[in-house]
């Protein structure tokens, strides 16, 4: 492999994303998944798609989980 991504997988809060224009989509979504395993990013996941006429990487972290809430008071 003869390029280097920056990954901002640091900048990243849950729910945010970015997008790597790329032709090898499946060598960059491997390379983009590899480094969140470095920081522990367990919440981090990529697609394959266009975007703007670009084909390339949309990577992303998962929303934050909220409990479900009841409509019940508790005692």
């Amino acid at each position: 492999m003869a390029w280097k991504i920056a990954f901002p997988w640091e900048k990243l809060e849950p729910g945010q994303g970015f997008f790597v224009p790329c032709l090898d989509t499946d060598a960059v979504r491997e390379a983009g998944l590899k480094e969140t395993l470095s920081i522990l990013m367990l919440d981090a996941r990529a697609t394959t798609g266009i975007r703007n006429g670009l084909m390339g990487v949309w990577f992303y972290r998962l929303p934050a989980q909220t409990p479900p809430q009841s409509d019940s008071v508790p005692p």
